[in-house]
């Protein structure tokens, strides 16, 4: 499905939760086409911090059965539902119409009888580049970017910069907002290697293992943009999250939705 409330932003979203998502001809995230898998490039992660057990608010990347699964895509937006564990989880995702940004909308249940305690992490794979530049070599055009943590918004910056004077400046951002009042502490990465581990993929992160985010921002090799989150869930108690990603054409701009969608 591609999901677009505006001529500038398409979100493709798979049933299975893979795609990618372009503005005004670039990638926002990493473009990967395989007729064999269904590869993504934007995913959340959920964690119970008791029980040590990870899955996905769809069934990519982790691929994990859940007790039940249903997909719902509408002009405006994608929902997906899932229980996992007695925890049940709507992602649904939109596309602003006013900004080029695409929200990712968590809404958590606590099922069972007793608290709960969920970690959500989430894991962008840049692109910000032409969709040929990407495709031709993607290792080449993330030398050209810095990752940036902007503490009192939940947010990373992500600057692109021009390789030639005909090369347009783009500016990524991907921002936390937790709904309600909350003393949730917020971790970040923005080094894919740190986040996958050696020889791990998106289906098995080394991030996910129980350890802390590394808090890596600055000209890194590979550059994602993940942020994570702790919940305390009372039994039926219900907690929402938004992870908010886009684009702005220069700084000033990108700092001014992080703001906007960070409130």
């Amino acid at each position: 499905a591609q999901i677009r409330s505006n001529g500038n932003y398409v979100a493709i979203v798979t049933n299975g939760g893979g795609g990618t998502s372009f503005c005004r001809g670039r990638a926002v995230a990493r473009w990967r086409q395989d007729r064999t898998r269904d590869p993504g490039s934007q995913f959340v992660y959920l964690r119970d911090v008791h029980t040590g057990e990870v899955w996905s608010a769809t069934y990519q990347p982790i691929g994990k059965e859940p007790a039940s699964y249903r997909v719902e895509f509408l002009a405006e937006k994608a929902t997906f539902e899932r229980l996992d564990h007695d925890i049940a989880t709507r992602l649904d995702i939109a596309v602003s119409p006013g900004d080029d940004v695409e929200v990712r909308r968590v809404a958590i249940t606590n099922r069972s009888s007793r608290p709960r305690e969920i970690e959500l992490t989430s894991y962008v794979e840049l692109g910000l580049g032409s969709i040929a530049e990407d495709a031709a070599n993607p290792a080449f055009g993330k030398l050209f970017v810095e990752t940036e943590w902007i503490a009192e918004n939940t947010a990373l910056l992500a600057r692109r910069r021009p390789r030639s004077r005909h090369d347009p400046t783009l500016v990524g951002f991907h921002v936390l907002s937790i709904y309600g009042r909350t003393q949730a502490q917020v971790e970040w990465e923005t080094d894919r290697m740190r986040f996958l581990g050696r020889g791990r993929g998106t289906d098995n992160p080394k991030a996910m293992d129980g350890r802390a985010l590394s808090g890596t921002t600055g000209a890194v090799l590979d550059p994602i943009l993940s942020l994570r989150t702790r919940l305390r869930l009372a039994p039926g108690g219900i907690a929402r999250v938004a992870f908010t990603t886009g684009v702005a054409a220069d700084e000033s701009g990108a700092r001014a939705c992080v703001q906007k969608y960070h409130d």
